[in-house]
């Protein structure tokens, strides 16, 4: 067996087709994490000239002590069930590793570690990679825990809805009624989505900050989506989706509504004042009446419409989503939505959106990217899980994330200092 370097094509050309692949594990992540500092490493693992295994490995400067981190985003693409590639492999990034003056390699395989079921139950029988867990193990690797909150580089938890041969009806038909209830609602609404050019990116910029704001948590600067932008998009891993309100549309919508509700009544009223059709009196007021409500709420709804089009304008944007694509599955990364216009949940428009472009393309799965492993009703980000679970689908429980230690004491001290920063990260936040 040889392992060697390769180059981006050779390597984007094996990644492609293995059934492992994510977007992180491609040459452009690669390129875009160079602008943060990391330096890509190509390596593949031959056998009788054909790749047995391959890693896009992401290399990054320590400060002060001016060690080496090396990390392989969503894991190498490798068979972790065959112990010897594994070994093989294993032992040759530990080589690679150590000349690049590295304290770790760190791996979080994009391997499922037991199959779930819709509620995050774990499925009698189901598929599991628990041999490969052990593999690595064995093999010396260091397993950060089952750890059930987002405290991983990426989540070791994330839903999914199947989309392999399915129709946009089919998936439909396994969300839950609210659900489904709320896409027809913003379709007769006339909510619509649109792909953000990269000179529009501020507006994407916009979203996410008011997110944060609202959510507490620091977005990413303009740069960083505009980065993301010029090396994924071009290659078609990148889209981003936003939701938008068209106010003189809606306007024209709900007058004829209330047009077709006051021709209702007017007729039931001739009829029966006319006595051309004989009605059951109490019936007859309760249908009136009926319709009365009808015509009040929709004339609510236009006076609510009409104030929003004069404050915003005739296109209101609402929110969107940043997807990645690649391999097998559309990956809902980021999102958000303004405060004001909550009301329009426009996260179900555009998720449903995300959903029917894997539908209509092809792809095995909407991923819906990271829950909480804690399903629990008192768990205060439960929220975020029964969102997702409403399209159907189920819960993803990934293997989780190892390091593969080079040096034992340069490790410890790492971890030490991490701890320390981790700490006083936090706390300044509790200040704020």
């Amino acid at each position: 067996m040889e392992f060697k370097e390769i180059t981006a094509e050779e390597f984007d050309l094996f990644s492609s087709k293995h059934e492992q692949t994510s977007f992180s594990q491609t040459s452009s992540w690669g390129k875009l994490k160079e602008v943060n500092g990391w330096k890509s490493h190509f390596l593949a693992l031959y056998d009788h000239k054909k790749i047995v295994g391959a890693t896009l490995l992401l290399t990054k400067d320590l400060p002060i002590i001016h060690k080496n981190m090396c990390y392989a985003p969503r894991g190498f693409l490798i068979d972790y069930s065959n112990t010897k590639y594994l070994k093989e492999f294993t032992n040759n990034i530990k080589i690679y590793a150590k000349k690049l003056n590295a304290i770790f390699v760190k791996i979080d395989p994009y391997l499922s570690y037991q199959e779930r079921d819709l509620d995050g139950n774990i499925v009698k029988n189901g598929k599991n990679n628990k041999k490969a867990f052990s593999n690595l193990i064995k093999l010396g690797y260091k397993h950060f825990g089952f750890n059930l909150m987002q405290d991983t580089l990426q989540p070791r938890w994330i839903f999914i809805t199947e989309t392999k041969n399915k129709t946009v009806e089919e998936v439909m038909a396994g969300m839950d009624s609210k659900t489904r209830q709320i896409i027809r609602k913003n379709e007769r609404l006339g909510i619509t989505t649109r792909e953000l050019t990269y000179d529009e990116l501020p507006l994407f910029k916009d979203i996410m900050q008011h997110t944060g704001d609202r959510r507490n948590f620091i977005d990413r600067p303009l740069s960083y989506y505009q980065n993301m932008y010029k090396n994924l998009e071009p290659n078609g891993i990148l889209k981003i989706l936003i939701a938008e309100l068209h106010a003189d549309k809606l306007i024209k919508n709900l007058k004829e509504e209330i047009n077709t509700y006051q021709k209702e009544y007017d007729d039931r009223k001739y009829k029966h004042d006319e006595k051309i059709n004989i009605m059951n009196e109490n019936k007859y007021l309760q249908k009136q009446k009926a319709t009365e409500n009808e015509i009040k709420r929709v004339t609510s709804k236009l006076e609510e419409i009409k104030k929003l089009q004069k404050e915003n304008g005739d296109t209101i944007t609402l929110g969107g989503i940043l997807f990645l694509i690649h391999g097998n599955e559309v990956v809902s990364l980021v999102g958000g939505s303004y405060e004001k216009f909550m009301e329009f949940q426009s996260a179900y428009t555009v998720h449903w959106a995300g959903c029917k472009y894997a539908i209509e393309k092809g792809y095995d799965r909407y991923n819906f990217y990271g829950i909480t492993g804690d399903f629990s009703e008192d768990n205060p980000l439960v929220g975020l899980y029964l969102f997702k679970r409403g399209f159907g689908g189920k819960v993803v429980e990934l293997i989780g994330e190892f390091d593969l230690v080079i040096s034992k004491f340069w490790f410890f001290v790492y971890n030490a200092s991490f701890k320390i920063y981790h700490n006083l990260k936090n706390l300044k936040s509790k200040i704020k």
